[in-house]
Protein backbone atom coordinates (compact mmCIF):
# COMPACT_ATOMS: atom_id res chain seq x y z
CA UNK A 1 0.00 0.00 0.00
CA UNK A 2 1.22 3.47 -0.85
CA UNK A 3 0.92 5.83 1.89
CA UNK A 4 2.25 9.88 1.91
CA UNK A 5 4.39 11.56 3.88
CA UNK A 6 1.85 13.11 6.91
CA UNK A 7 0.73 16.64 5.32
CA UNK A 8 -0.10 19.32 8.22
CA UNK A 9 -1.86 21.85 6.06
CA UNK A 10 -5.28 21.40 3.63
CA UNK A 11 -3.43 19.53 0.76
CA UNK A 12 -3.65 21.29 -2.68
CA UNK A 13 -6.99 21.10 -3.98
CA UNK A 14 -6.19 20.17 -7.66
CA UNK A 15 -6.40 16.25 -7.99
CA UNK A 16 -9.01 16.35 -4.59
CA UNK A 17 -12.35 16.00 -4.84
CA UNK A 18 -15.14 18.74 -3.85
CA UNK A 19 -16.41 16.94 -0.60
CA UNK A 20 -12.78 16.55 0.31
CA UNK A 21 -11.56 19.79 -0.37
CA UNK A 22 -14.86 20.89 1.78
CA UNK A 23 -13.88 19.21 4.65
CA UNK A 24 -10.09 20.71 5.37
CA UNK A 25 -11.95 23.95 4.30
CA UNK A 26 -14.39 23.42 7.31
CA UNK A 27 -11.41 22.67 9.76
CA UNK A 28 -9.52 25.77 8.90
CA UNK A 29 -12.14 27.78 9.24
CA UNK A 30 -12.96 26.10 12.74
CA UNK A 31 -9.13 26.60 13.58
CA UNK A 32 -8.65 22.11 14.40
CA UNK A 33 -5.34 21.99 12.51
CA UNK A 34 -4.91 19.33 9.99
CA UNK A 35 -2.78 16.48 9.91
CA UNK A 36 -3.38 13.69 7.69
CA UNK A 37 -2.04 11.16 4.72
CA UNK A 38 -2.88 10.51 1.53
CA UNK A 39 -2.93 6.04 0.55
CA UNK A 40 -4.43 3.69 -1.55
CA UNK A 41 -8.34 3.41 -1.34
CA UNK A 42 -8.48 2.10 2.42
CA UNK A 43 -12.62 0.66 2.50
CA UNK A 44 -11.62 -1.82 4.92
CA UNK A 45 -10.60 -2.20 8.48
CA UNK A 46 -7.95 -4.31 7.59
CA UNK A 47 -6.17 -1.87 5.43
CA UNK A 48 -6.64 0.43 7.76
CA UNK A 49 -4.56 -0.99 10.09
CA UNK A 50 -1.41 0.02 8.09
CA UNK A 51 -2.52 3.69 7.92
CA UNK A 52 -3.35 3.60 11.26
CA UNK A 53 0.75 2.78 12.38
CA UNK A 54 2.05 5.58 10.07
CA UNK A 55 -1.00 7.99 11.36
CA UNK A 56 -0.48 7.32 15.19
CA UNK A 57 -3.97 7.02 15.71
CA UNK A 58 -6.79 4.28 15.47
CA UNK A 59 -8.83 4.54 12.28
CA UNK A 60 -12.65 4.62 13.77
CA UNK A 61 -15.56 2.75 12.35
CA UNK A 62 -18.23 4.17 10.96
CA UNK A 63 -21.61 2.99 10.01
CA UNK A 64 -24.54 4.31 7.88
CA UNK A 65 -27.53 2.44 9.92
CA UNK A 66 -31.51 2.50 8.97
CA UNK A 67 -34.20 1.26 10.46
CA UNK A 68 -36.17 -1.61 8.64
CA UNK A 69 -38.60 1.31 6.29
CA UNK A 70 -35.11 3.26 6.19
CA UNK A 71 -36.77 6.36 7.22
CA UNK A 72 -34.32 7.01 10.14
CA UNK A 73 -30.40 7.11 9.46
CA UNK A 74 -27.47 6.70 11.97
CA UNK A 75 -23.97 7.64 11.66
CA UNK A 76 -22.59 5.02 14.38
CA UNK A 77 -18.80 5.83 15.39
CA UNK A 78 -16.77 3.42 17.16
CA UNK A 79 -13.56 2.11 17.67
CA UNK A 80 -12.18 0.11 14.83
CA UNK A 81 -11.19 -2.90 16.24
CA UNK A 82 -14.83 -4.05 18.00
CA UNK A 83 -17.17 -5.74 16.42
CA UNK A 84 -20.76 -4.57 15.53
CA UNK A 85 -23.87 -6.83 16.45
CA UNK A 86 -26.92 -4.58 16.17
CA UNK A 87 -29.47 -5.98 18.55
CA UNK A 88 -27.00 -4.07 21.38
CA UNK A 89 -27.88 -0.89 19.45
CA UNK A 90 -31.27 -1.21 18.90
CA UNK A 91 -32.73 -1.79 22.50
CA UNK A 92 -30.10 1.71 22.92
CA UNK A 93 -31.99 3.58 20.68
CA UNK A 94 -35.39 2.05 20.56
CA UNK A 95 -35.34 1.04 16.70
CA UNK A 96 -36.45 -2.14 15.83
CA UNK A 97 -34.46 -4.03 13.14
CA UNK A 98 -31.72 -1.99 12.29
CA UNK A 99 -29.83 -2.77 9.30
CA UNK A 100 -27.04 -0.90 7.19
CA UNK A 101 -28.19 1.67 4.62
CA UNK A 102 -27.88 1.96 1.33
CA UNK A 103 -25.52 3.26 -0.68
CA UNK A 104 -27.84 5.81 -2.55
CA UNK A 105 -29.14 6.74 0.62
CA UNK A 106 -25.58 7.15 1.89
CA UNK A 107 -24.67 9.33 -1.02
CA UNK A 108 -28.40 11.10 -0.57
CA UNK A 109 -27.18 11.74 2.71
CA UNK A 110 -23.94 12.14 3.25
CA UNK A 111 -22.50 12.42 -0.32
CA UNK A 112 -20.06 9.71 0.90
CA UNK A 113 -19.64 6.53 -0.99
CA UNK A 114 -19.31 2.74 0.87
CA UNK A 115 -15.81 2.53 2.12
CA UNK A 116 -15.72 6.34 2.72
CA UNK A 117 -17.82 6.75 5.18
CA UNK A 118 -17.28 9.09 8.27
CA UNK A 119 -18.16 11.66 10.71
CA UNK A 120 -16.71 14.55 8.40
CA UNK A 121 -19.97 13.12 5.71
CA UNK A 122 -22.30 14.83 7.84
CA UNK A 123 -21.21 18.58 7.11
CA UNK A 124 -22.98 17.51 3.57
CA UNK A 125 -26.40 16.80 5.31
CA UNK A 126 -28.11 19.73 5.33
CA UNK A 127 -31.28 18.24 6.14
CA UNK A 128 -29.53 16.61 9.41
CA UNK A 129 -31.71 13.78 8.71
CA UNK A 130 -28.98 11.31 9.82
CA UNK A 131 -28.45 11.13 14.18
CA UNK A 132 -25.19 10.72 15.52
CA UNK A 133 -24.12 8.35 17.38
CA UNK A 134 -20.91 7.88 19.43
CA UNK A 135 -19.79 4.91 21.50
CA UNK A 136 -18.73 5.69 24.80
CA UNK A 137 -15.06 3.30 24.04
CA UNK A 138 -14.61 5.88 21.18
CA UNK A 139 -14.60 8.50 23.70
CA UNK A 140 -11.44 7.36 26.01
CA UNK A 141 -9.23 7.55 22.87
CA UNK A 142 -7.11 10.72 22.87
CA UNK A 143 -7.16 10.94 18.83
CA UNK A 144 -8.79 8.61 16.37
CA UNK A 145 -8.72 8.66 12.13
CA UNK A 146 -11.52 9.42 10.22
CA UNK A 147 -11.87 10.03 6.36
CA UNK A 148 -12.50 13.22 4.57
CA UNK A 149 -15.28 11.79 2.80
CA UNK A 150 -12.74 10.18 0.35
CA UNK A 151 -11.25 6.54 1.27
CA UNK A 152 -7.96 7.69 -0.28
CA UNK A 153 -7.02 10.24 2.37
CA UNK A 154 -7.15 9.94 6.54
CA UNK A 155 -7.14 12.49 8.79
CA UNK A 156 -6.27 12.75 12.40
CA UNK A 157 -8.09 14.51 14.81
CA UNK A 158 -8.11 14.99 18.10
CA UNK A 159 -11.28 13.27 20.46
CA UNK A 160 -11.61 16.86 22.37
CA UNK A 161 -11.64 18.64 19.14
CA UNK A 162 -14.18 16.37 17.56
CA UNK A 163 -16.55 16.78 20.73
CA UNK A 164 -15.91 20.47 21.21
CA UNK A 165 -15.42 21.73 18.40
CA UNK A 166 -16.31 19.73 15.43
CA UNK A 167 -19.66 18.27 15.88
CA UNK A 168 -21.19 21.83 17.29
CA UNK A 169 -19.58 23.76 14.33
CA UNK A 170 -21.54 21.67 12.33
CA UNK A 171 -24.56 22.28 14.39
CA UNK A 172 -25.35 18.47 15.57
CA UNK A 173 -25.74 16.59 18.83
CA UNK A 174 -24.81 13.12 19.52
CA UNK A 175 -25.89 10.52 21.71
CA UNK A 176 -23.67 8.34 23.42
CA UNK A 177 -24.40 4.24 23.00
CA UNK A 178 -22.81 2.17 25.02
CA UNK A 179 -21.87 -1.31 22.62
CA UNK A 180 -20.68 -4.38 24.55
CA UNK A 181 -17.74 -6.64 22.49
CA UNK A 182 -19.59 -9.67 21.42
CA UNK A 183 -15.86 -11.43 21.34
CA UNK A 184 -15.42 -10.60 25.20
CA UNK A 185 -18.88 -11.20 25.91
CA UNK A 186 -18.89 -14.73 24.46
CA UNK A 187 -15.25 -15.24 26.19
CA UNK A 188 -17.20 -14.64 29.48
Amino acid sequence: MNISDPFTNAPSPENREDKENRVYGFLEKIGTGIYGLSHDSADTMEICEKIEEKLGAEICKNLFLCNAQATSFYLLMMPGKKVFKTKFLSKQINSSRLSFGSAENLEKYLDITPGSVSVMGLLNDSEKAVKLLIDKDLLSLSHIGVHPCINTSTIKISTDDLINKIIPAMGREYVVVDLPDPEKLSAE
